[in-house]
């Protein structure tokens, strides 16, 4: 999985096969710029500050989310921009809308106090899948085909043909935030689709061409994503404070999406304001966006609860 999308990363526009939230609407990045400021806010106004995107794509979101935060001018000269992104094509796109310094992973980003915004990031790292066997195997690849070994890993006693995912980048990339932001401060939000509680299954999926794919056929031609597992993700980042995981749309809601889809709307001609208003349930309704993605925060302990987790 990690090659083949690596491959697919480096090599085709993924917007091609799937439309994240800052496509669907500006809302999106416009109210994560305002998490970022009262996040921000929140810990001392600290200047300068590391404002950092994983995964940033087109790099819409961050300039939704930058157009937004103009109504913090503090908050614009305090920031410096961070994006961490390895596909050389994603990272020329990103260029001709923003001054950035790029990065290959998040354990790059240098030090200091830090918000950190990543939507979709998660999913697309690669996880190892275990199936129950009498005991258990771990699953590979080869050949074209997926095979099954013999596991010594300690694992749950589950039933016969039961799945387990791992995804241990995102285990590894949660212990480091947890000790960072515990001892140089800020706060990341992770916006993603999952279970909100460790469940077992294979979620492994692709995508080509917008329709669902073999995983297996062509390498390279599509996107391969899993569920996250919020509640091993949460637990790994010891050392700082955990929100959520939230539905998306009970987060976007308490941000004041439909309060901001219904201003927009205002004085638009009626098709262009019922597309605003679709586009909003879309991301947050439960049968669209809303249930599946979820939204996790960590925070320094000294922090206040951010913006989107309670009413």
């Amino acid at each position: 999985m990690a090659q083949a999308n690596a491959t697919y990363y480096a090599t085709r526009d993924p917007f091609a096969d799937f439309t994240t939230s800052p496509e669907i609407s500006q809302m999106f990045g416009e109210l994560l710029g305002l998490w970022a400021v009262v996040v921000w806010q929140s810990m001392g106004c600290p200047s300068p500050f590391i404002l950092a995107e994983a995964g940033p794509g087109r790099g819409t979101l961050m300039v939704d989310a930058l157009r937004a935060a103009r109504l913090v001018p503090a908050f614009r000269a305090a920031l410096q921009l961070h994006l961490v992104e390895n596909s050389p094509a994603l990272r020329a796109v990103q260029a001709t809308k923003l001054d950035a310094t790029w990065h290959d992973r998040v354990q790059d980003l240098p030090d200091g106090p830090m918000v950190l915004l990543a939507n979709e990031f998660l999913d697309a790292l690669p996880i190892r899948q275990f199936v129950r066997r009498g005991g258990w195997t771990e699953r590979f690849v080869e050949a074209g085909s997926f095979v099954e070994h013999p596991s010594g890993e300690d694992l749950p006693d589950l039933e016969e043909d039961a799945v387990i995912e791992r995804c241990e980048p995102a285990l590894e990339l949660a212990r480091h935030l947890g000790e960072r932001l515990g001892c140089q401060g800020g706060g990341a939000l992770f916006l993603d689709y999952g279970p909100a509680v460790s469940t077992p299954g294979d979620s492994l999926q692709a995508l080509r061409d917008g329709k669902p794919a073999d995983p297996l056929a062509a390498s390279g031609s599509a996107d391969l994503t899993a569920h996250v597992d919020f509640q091993a993700f949460a637990h790994a980042a010891a050392g700082c404070t955990r929100y959520g995981p939230e539905s998306q749309g009970m987060f976007l809601a308490r941000l004041g999406l439909f309060q901001r889809s219904h201003a927009l709307a205002c004085g638009q001609p009626p098709a262009a304001g019922q597309r605003l208003l679709t586009q909003a349930r879309r991301l947050a309704e439960p049968d669209g966006m809303g249930r599946l993605f979820k939204a996790l925060a960590l925070c320094h302990p000294d922090l206040p609860e951010p913006p989107g987790f309670s009413a």
